[in-house]
């Protein structure tokens, strides 16, 4: 669900938005292919699933403003 600030933001804030996580995905995954350790994996784990769930989130705003 979205919430005010991000129905705000312009078109080109969001696509930042969106860039940055897929930026922070991609390390996390270089991440957890470096890591050792079930407590590190499981941490970054959690941490790709946030992002992703971010991404997915702001990839549906940024879709339903398209179709405006």
């Amino acid at each position: 669900m979205s919430n005010d600030y991000e129905d705000s933001l312009s078109m080109d804030a969001l696509n930042d938005r969106i860039a940055i996580l897929e930026d922070n995905i991609r390390q996390l995954i270089e991440q957890a292919a470096a890591a050792s350790g079930e407590q590190n994996e499981s941490r970054i784990a959690d941490r790709i699933s946030q992002q992703n769930e971010e991404l997915d989130r702001l990839l549906k705003i940024r879709e339903s403003r398209q179709k405006k």
